[in-house]
């Protein structure tokens, strides 16, 4: 799926936004330290001073060696970052500030696209669940243990545990997660947290519930108009680093349905893209549901992690 050219401009006028702001931040922290650090600003000055003697000289024609113009600024960053520090200041407080290091906010690097403008794009087209929203009610810093109890409770620490591997490994060693079990348990909001630390590490990630993403397929490869439109949609799916799959059951089953998950669950294997499906289906109900071609994929490519107990949900609405 490809941007629009309003899209596009959209999303260009953030970083320009984000750019704006760094600098204002950092002139609004210049005029602190001027006012409140004596003789920063003068040998600010200098180094300017300097640079611009030196420029003189070189245009009426002078010979000179640009070493002693270098030494002599570097001694003036020396005084001036001493200054800076023995005032309480960090020695990067006047460094510019970005909100992506590696593009410096600009969406690019060089003639490719940034991470973080790709991540944008994803944002941009596919993420009707507003992913970037459940982030912020799930995540790993509210995820708690306090609903379990004895097995249920063992499943639990299991499954935080290999979550908590599968993103310390996500850039080096290809997996993927199978998260299944009774309704209300924990699936979806321990793969929204999964998704967060990925997104926070640079990862492009999409989240589709199962019959968003099979809706969307639907109404694309039946309208033959759109066949450049589902070639682009079927190159995000295909490589986005990680896809995540959400209640995966919820659909409605049929050729179509079974023959679209075999094809993304096989084309992200050879591509050794992640994948991460919940459901509340049980493992017999998968392969009944669904192609033996496709339950043998998912119990030969994925780790299962199981969670079972009551009805988060349920318990909270009871102590409300």
């Amino acid at each position: 799926m490809a941007l629009s050219n309003t899209q596009y401009d959209a999303i260009m006028h953030e970083y320009e936004e984000r750019r704006s702001l760094h600098r204002q931040e950092l002139e609004e922290r210049q005029r602190y330290v001027y006012d409140n650090i004596p003789g920063y600003k003068d040998l600010e000055d200098e180094a300017a001073s300097a640079s611009v003697r030196f420029a003189k000289r070189l245009l009426s024609g002078e010979r000179l060696d640009r070493t002693v113009l270098k030494k002599e600024l570097a001694e003036l960053a020396k005084q001036k970052l001493l200054l800076l520090t023995e005032a309480g200041f960090s020695s990067d407080y006047l460094d510019m500030g970005y909100t992506c290091q590696a593009c410096k906010d600009t969406g690019y690097i060089g003639n490719e696209k940034c991470h973080c403008f790709k991540q944008k794009i994803i944002d941009t087209l596919y993420d009707k669940s507003n992913l970037r929203t459940l982030t912020k009610s799930a995540n790993f810093k509210l995820l708690t243990d306090k609903y379990y109890s004895g097995e249920d409770l063992d499943r639990f620490h299991h499954a935080v545990s290999s979550a908590e591997d599968f993103i310390k490994n996500f850039n080096s060693d290809y997996q993927n997660l199978f998260i299944y079990g009774t309704v209300g348990t924990g699936k979806s909001f321990l793969s929204i947290c999964v998704a967060n630390e990925l997104l926070k590490k640079g990862n492009s990630v999409i989240y589709f519930s199962s019959s968003g993403l099979f809706e969307l397929l639907a109404e694309n490869s039946f309208d033959y108009r759109n066949k450049q439109e589902l070639r682009n949609i079927y190159d995000d799916i295909y490589g986005c680093e990680l896809l995540i799959i959400d209640d995966l059951g919820t659909e409605r089953t049929n050729n179509f349905v079974t023959t679209e998950l075999f094809s993304l669950v096989n084309e992200r294997d050879i591509r050794k893209k992640s994948t991460i499906i919940t459901t509340n289906l049980t493992l017999e109900e998968i392969q009944n549901f669904y192609s033996d071609r496709i339950f043998s994929r998912i119990t030969s490519n994925y780790r299962f992690l199981k969670l079972s107990g009551q009805d988060i949900r349920n318990l909270k609405r009871i102590a409300k």
